[in-house]
């Protein structure tokens, strides 16, 4: 698993609105269980999540999708087993918007 790869979202109850989660935990600690993800939704959801710095548009598969920074979690890390990308290349975007959602700077 590497940091910013791209999962299917394994939830039934959530896959609809959250079809992909993006790992954001660095490898420095991948010896936990666990796996600190992001997930990732259609820009069409333009509501009260929608904070251009905090929720950031993510260009994925041809959608363009909002990275949801402030619904970090943390999930088993087996039940992440569809990676289907990577977002290394918004690699600073997705780290601001982790940030913002801490620091709010």
């Amino acid at each position: 698993m590497a940091q910013f790869d791209v999962y299917r979202n394994p939830s039934k109850k959530t896959d609809k609105a959250y079809p992909f989660l993006v790992d954001v935990q660095n490898s420095v600690i991948d010896q936990l269980v666990t796996r600190l993800v992001v997930p990732l939704t259609t820009s069409n959801t333009k509501n009260s999540f929608y904070m251009k710095k905090l929720t950031p548009e993510i260009e994925f598969e041809g959608t363009t999708y909002l990275f949801l920074a402030q619904q970090l979690s943390s999930i088993p890390e087996d039940v992440l087993n569809e990676r289907i990308g990577s977002l290394e290349q918004s690699r600073e975007l997705l780290i601001d918007a982790i940030d913002f959602a801490i620091t709010g700077i």
